[in-house]
This record gives structure tokens, C-alpha cells and sequence, in this order.
């Protein structure tokens, strides 16, 4: 089985068990008692936090461990927004940032504060222009990951640091996605991230809050890890967190170069092999080890299943893999293709034959989900109609798009077909279409029923 998910969780690196396996031996007394237990429990856990800080490139002291990444978002952002209440309740984030940086702003909006969200480009980068602009003198706090989790997209964090601490604002920055190959660039004031995306046990997070930063934890008052996360420390799991970190690090420089140069194969090779395929995020800034494509025509559920029928283990942000039947908010936001999405993420060690043997695999996986979907194989028929309405009422993607290209050949050059649907993907994945196929689209018009995209042939 190829494991080609490494974004959602890498696995555990084999000198994280050795350090986790010593640690429940030596590291399971109370780290706050005087008694020889707990000094070697306490020896291990100060030597963890010494040697995250370091790969961090901050004080050890400004250093929390969490209970999860996710709860050093929540916790960051709260208490970075209680800090500076004074000054405002106006939070910053960008419109890709990971859910649990938006959730929190929804909180936060809940409970009376102001949020702005900045767009994306079609590559899924922020203009740092937008940053600046959006900075007001009631600002708390901003907040940008440095690099996307979907699709590779590494941000301008340096820059974007800058204009907010010219501005006096604090940023926050999530560094889950790349903190396994380097420290955040630029003066940033809060930093997270997740074990187990660097190969460390899962349930294991750090907060990293700079000296000079105003910030209230939020909650009942806990005297451990200097009252930001409550709860005795997992002396353990952090030990083995701070273990995978140096030796991903150790590696780092010379495992970027070798999957950079595996997802740079497929990011050229697969357009060739498949048709109607869009690949997206940044191709120049992006993570090493991750590459996003859609393809037109394809259930992004059933291609999943196929592929891991196939014995490759990847991900999704299509609408079709989605419980709430929405496509992924990165993709959204960026305005791209949703339908048939794959997220291939790399862990370090892929062996080569593994991207080989999915690049060999995967035309005949998409060529069999469209099929069964029936999916247009060939060229449209020559053109008979003005304009077309296609119902697609009740029906989820990628049906709308499939019906939409089985019949946009029957009307000629100028002549238009209105879409009929009730599925949120469409709004994105019918302009998507267009823009692949070189055609004109109109808008969305209201319906009785969903919503009506228009579509003109142009050629």
C-alpha cells in the first residue's frame, strides 16, 4: 500500500517509537515533584521543549505544549485576543487558512468581535497588500498559515510579519504544513503546529507565544505549562514529538530536493495522461511533498475508493468526498475545479516506483470512473440549438458538469445553456469548466428551484 496522505498525518518516524517506548519508561512520574521520579520526568520534558525551541527558533520559555495543534489554534487566538481586547476585537485570517483558525473567527464573530477574511489568488497565495489594507487601529491580531494544507501553497509570511508589526498587530502563524522543513520566515508574534504532521505521536501540539506579546489565557487558570494548556503533560508523546523534529530536520534539505522532484512529475505528467485534468496551487512556492489536481467528469468519492482499491491511500477536498455535500473552502476560495479533487501528499522515504506505478495506474482508474458516470468521451455533435436548459436538479457533482458537456455541442457558436442545480459545487465547478474549455460564462441567475448558471459558446 502506498500512504500518499502525509498532510492529513505522517507517519510515525522510527525514532519517535524508540523515544516514545523509552519515555514510558523513564517519563511517567509528575515533572513538578522534587522526588528523583519526577526530576527525570522533569530532565526529559525541559530537554524537549529545548529541543523544539530550537528547530522553532524561539525561546524555550515562550514555548507550550497542547494537547492537539488544533487546541494551540483555539488557544492562541483567544488569548491573543483577550490580550488586546483594549485595543480592539477586529481579527484578521485568510480565506484558506485551516479549520480551525476559521472556526475560531466564527467564535469570535459569535461573541460580538469583527473578523476580515483575505482573499486568495487562482494559486491560493494572499497579496500582502491585502494584509496591509485590511489592518485597522482596532486590529488584535492576524493571523496566516505559511503554507497551505490542500494544496502546497506556501504564503508570504515574512512579508506579510512585517506590515503587521509596522502596524503594532501581533500575527499568528500556523506552521503545521511546514515546520518539519524549516523555521517560520519573518518577525511573527505566535506560532502552532501538530506532531503528527512532522512524523511525532498524534495528540501532541505546540503554542509558541514571543516575549513582549500580550496574551490572557483563556479558561480556569492551570499552573502547568505556564497556565496556556491545562491538563498534566504527555511526557511521552512529547518526547517523541521533539525526537521526529530533529531527525526530519537532520533530513529535510536533502528529502526536499528528492520529492520535489517526485511531485514535480506528476504535476507535468499527469495533464498528459489524463484529459480535462486542472492542477492547482503555486507551482514554484509550495510545499515539497504535496501536489493537487481535478479531473472534469469524476465523483471524487468513487475515484478515492478506486485508487485504494489500486493501493494508494490519498485525499480529497472534492464535494463528492464531503458530508455536507460543499466543496473544500480552499478550493472555493481559490475558484478552482472541485470536482474529482486528489490530494497527493508525500511522506519523506517515498520510494520512487510508488509515483511511477500511480502515474501508470491513474488514467485507467479516471477513464472508469467517467465511464461508469457517462461521461462525454469524444467531441460534441455539431450545433442545432440557440440555447439549452440542462435540469440537474437533485443531482451532485460531478452530474451537473457531465450533463452540461453532453449537450453544450448542440448549441452553436453564441448560443447558451443555462444549468439547472441545486448543488453547491456547481457554483464553482461550472465557471471552472468554462475557463478549461475556453467558453464564456455568463452568471448565475435565481431559479424556482437551486440556482441557474449560464454558459455561452464562444467557440
Amino acid at each position: 500500500m502506498a500512504y500518499f496522505d502525509a498532510a492529513s498525518s505522517a507517519p510515525l518516524h522510527p525514532v519517535a517509537r524508540q523515544a516514545l517506548l523509552a519515555a514510558l519508561d523513564e517519563g511517567w512520574a509528575d515533572p513538578a515533584r522534587l522526588y528523583r521520579e519526577g526530576r527525570r520526568a522533569r530532565l526529559l520534558l525541559d530537554a524537549a521543549r529545548e529541543a523544539v525551541a530550537e528547530a522553532v527558533g524561539c525561546r524555550a520559555d515562550e514555548l507550550t505544549f497542547t494537547s492537539s495543534g488544533t487546541r494551540a489554534v483555539h488557544s492562541g487566538i483567544a488569548g491573543a485576543l483577550a490580550g488586546r481586547r483594549r485595543v480592539g476585537r477586529h481579527l484578521i485570517v485568510s480565506e484558506v487558512e485551516h479549520s480551525s483558525v476559521l472556526h475560531s473567527a466564527e467564535a469570535h464573530e459569535a461573541d460580538g468581535g469583527s473578523v476580515t477574511r483575505v482573499p486568495v489568488d487562482r494559486q491560493g497565495t494572499v497579496a500582502v497588500a491585502s494584509y496591509e489594507a485590511a489592518l485597522r487601529e482596532d486590529t488584535a491580531l492576524a493571523c496566516l498559515q505559511s503554507a497551505n494544507h490542500e494544496v502546497g501553497t506556501e504564503q508570504p509570511v515574512a512579508e506579510v510579519a512585517a506590515v503587521c508589526r509596522a502596524a503594532g498587530v501581533p500575527l499568528l502563524v500556523d506552521a503545521a504544513q511546514s515546520l518539519a522543513w524549516g523555521p517560520a520566515a519573518g518577525d511573527w508574534s505566535l506560532l502552532t503546529a501538530s506532531a503528527h504532521k512532522w512524523g511525532g505521536p498524534s495528540g501532541t501540539g505546540l503554542l509558541v507565544v514571543r516575549k513582549g506579546v500580550r496574551f490572557a489565557p483563556r479558561g480556569p487558570v492551570d499552573e502547568r505549562e505556564s497556565g496556556r494548556s491545562a491538563g498534566f503533560e504527555n511526557i511521552p508523546a512529547i518526547v517523541a514529538a521533539a525526537a521526529a523534529l530533529r531527525a526530519v530536520r537532520a533530513e529535510a534539505a536533502e528529502e526536499a530536493v528528492r520529492l520535489r522532484e517526485l511531485t514535480e512529475r506528476i504535476r507535468t505528467r499527469v495533464p498528459r495522461l489524463v484529459p480535462d485534468v486542472e492542477v492547482v496551487g503555486d507551482p514554484v512556492r509550495r510545499l515539497p511533498g504535496v501536489v493537487t489536481f481535478s479531473c472534469l467528469y469524476v465523483d471524487g468519492e468513487t475515484l478515492l475508493h478506486e485508487l485504494d482499491r489500486e493501493g494508494f491511500s490519498v485525499s480529497s477536498g472534492s464535494s463528492c468526498t464531503s458530508s455536507t455535500l460543499t466543496p473544500s473552502h480552499v478550493l472555493r476560495a481559490m475558484g478552482v475545479l472541485s470536482e474529482g479533487n486528489v490530494r497527493v501528499s508525500l511522506p519523506p522515504g517515498t520510494p520512487e516506483e510508488d509515483v511511477e506505478r500511480f502515474l501508470a495506474v491513474l488514467p485507467r482508474v479516471v477513464a472508469g470512473v467517467r465511464e461508469k458516470l457517462g461521461a462525454p468521451a469524444g467531441a460534441p455533435a455539431a450545433g442545432r440549438e440557440d440555447a439549452l436548459v440542462v435540469d440537474a436538479l437533485g443531482r451532485r457533482c460531478p452530474i451537473p458538469v457531465i450533463e452540461l458537456a453532453k449537450v453544450f455541442g448542440d448549441v452553436p457558436v453564441g448560443g447558451t445553456v443555462r444549468v439547472l442545480s441545486d448543488d453547491e459545487a456547481a457554483r464553482l465547478d461550472i465557471p471552472a469548466w468554462c475557463e478549461m474549455r475556453g467558453q464564456e460564462y455568463v452568471g448565475e441567475e435565481p431559479a424556482d428551484e437551486g440556482s441557474a448558471y449560464v454558459v455561452r459558446r464562444v467557440s
